[in-house]
């Protein structure tokens, strides 16, 4: 009976560290801009997109007018611009859980 109850109390300290566990996420450095202006892809309005292999995705987790006006010289609209991100693609859609834009070399 104690090799029983032994066993069910490793078992649940097993599931229990299982479950705290998290992927971890790697930082990439991607092109950014809005989607339908730079990329081409259908949407209502402006909305903020990463190329991840050539491939773009919208972007959760921040916003197109987060990082300056989207429809100055230097804005998404008008340029692609190099960004620091981490997150994932969930629903072929970026998951920012960070999101850096790179300043321009002058």
């Amino acid at each position: 009976m104690k090799k029983i109850i032994s066993l069910l109390f490793l078992f649940s300290i097993l599931l229990v560290h299982a479950q705290d566990t998290k992927k971890l996420q790697k930082t990439q450095i991607v092109e950014a801009s809005c989607g339908e202006c730079q990329f081409g892809m259908k949407g209502k309005g402006c909305n903020l997109a990463i190329l991840i292999d050539g491939k773009p995705y919208f972007v959760d987790g921040t916003s197109i007018d987060s990082h300056g006006d989207a429809h100055a010289d230097d804005g998404f609209c008008a340029t692609i611009r190099k960004a620091e991100v981490v997150g994932e693609i969930i629903d072929n859609r970026f998951k920012a859980s960070s999101f850096k834009l790179i300043p321009l070399k002058k």
